[in-house]
């Protein structure tokens, strides 16, 4: 899956903007309160909607007035995710858009489709459209040849109308693309690391993925040892590159049935707990890890790789995360201009708090920006220098 591009409405500080033609790696950079953490909080919320439901999602949040931007409490909020996804073994442009809007104080899904050209030519055609809570999906979507009149659609009636119409259909196999579309955000991964849960000691149990706050590190080192051997040697190979003096990263399991992640550094004949390795060995090696999922995630997002890492580590952390994004899109937010001097023209976005609401500017589009990197220049020093305007490093 990659995603072309996000339409927002009305969701907090995104009165109206639009993020076009979406690279696979994708850096957002702005002030405080610009909204780069709203924009990743899209993708969290799609989550917490899809586990339960929009109440409990826009709950999670403050609710539907702490959601909504400053101003258009009386408004819907609108979500438009446009994505390339393979449907039926053929990739298709996929359109989702969810509007949220409040009834007798309550928030309700007044409106959801899932959309998609069934040929070169013509409009999109709905194979799910919902509204408050009734609907129909196509059942037979394989037969995109045959005429309209011959699509099979099911009417379904949601229990409330705060259920995604995804969630429900999307159990079943033979509404295809909400099939695929609902595993997708179900597997995307909205990073949310702490250092102090990274450094935990858990009870011995099965983990492939890293979580986003990072408490289960010291499984999923365990799963990667046992089950990823050659992976799990090129992590630490990079990470000895990295962190100089690092020779073995191991988790072993207790009597207590506990498992201990313990780092071998070479100027120490005992190896050290993680709870007392450098907060930026652990990050690293929490990233690494990340990175090198042999099931990658389809969409990855970051906030603020830099903290707790050198300057120097940089350059080489934003070329792990491209390396991935041929396997996963990834998206990062940045406060420094080292990591931005590791970033192509294309890959960046920044954004712009004005009179309360969000401005969207993509730096390929800025003449004089792609003009001073074209010699040479590198993005983090034009930053400094000013030439992102209405943005501070």
């Amino acid at each position: 899956m990659k995603i072309i591009s996000i339409s927002l409405k009305n969701f907090k500080t995104f009165q109206a903007v639009e993020f076009k033609n979406i690279p696979n790696m994708c850096v957002i950079i702005g002030a405080n309160g610009s909204g780069k953490s709203s924009l990743f909080d899209v993708f969290s919320f799609l989550q917490d909607a899809m586990q339960d439901n929009i109440q409990k999602a826009l709950n999670k949040r403050g609710g539907f007035k702490e959601v909504v931007s400053r101003g258009h409490e009386n408004e819907e909020i609108e979500l438009t995710i446009q994505f390339r996804m393979k449907v039926t073994n053929i990739e298709r442009l996929i359109t989702y858009w969810l509007q949220i809007t409040q009834e007798n104080n309550h928030p309700v899904v007044k409106r959801e489709v899932l959309r998609y050209k069934r040929g070169r030519h013509g409009s999109p055609f709905h194979f799910l459209d919902f509204q408050n809570g009734k609907g129909y999906a196509i059942t037979n979507e394989d037969d995109f040849d045959k005429p309209e009149e011959k699509l099979e659609r099911e009417e379904q009636t949601l229990d409330k109308k705060t259920i995604l119409a995804i969630k429900g259909l999307g159990q079943f196999q033979r509404f295809k693309a909400a099939n695929a579309f609902r595993e997708l955000i179900e597997n995307w991964h909205i990073s949310d690391f702490y250092i102090n849960q990274a450094q935990q000691v858990p009870d011995d149990a099965y983990a492939e993925h890293l979580s986003p706050e990072g408490e289960n590190l010291a499984l999923v080192t365990q799963f990667m040892y046992k089950e990823h051997r050659k992976q799990f040697d090129l992590i630490l190979k990079k990470l000895s590159e990295r962190i100089p003096g690092i020779q073995k990263v191991e988790a072993k399991t207790t009597e207590e049935g506990r498992v201990l992640l313990k780092f071998q550094d070479s100027s120490f004949k005992e190896p050290f707990l993680a709870r007392y390795v450098s907060d930026g060995t652990i990050k690293m090696f929490a990233y690494l890890i990340l990175l090198h999922d042999p099931t990658p995630h389809p969409l990855l997002c970051i906030e603020e790789p830099e903290n707790q890492l050198y300057p120097h580590l940089l350059h080489e952390l934003a070329e792990e995360f491209r390396l991935y994004s041929k396997r996963g899109q990834v998206f990062i937010s940045s406060h420094s201009p080292d990591f931005l001097n590791a970033v192509e023209l294309d890959e960046v976005f920044w954004l712009i708090k004005q009179d309360g609401k969000t401005i969207v500017k993509r730096a390929k589009d800025d003449e004089q920006i792609a003009a001073y990197i074209a010699e040479g220049d590198k993005m983090g020093y034009l930053w400094k220098q000013g030439f992102l305007e209405g943005v501070d490093p």
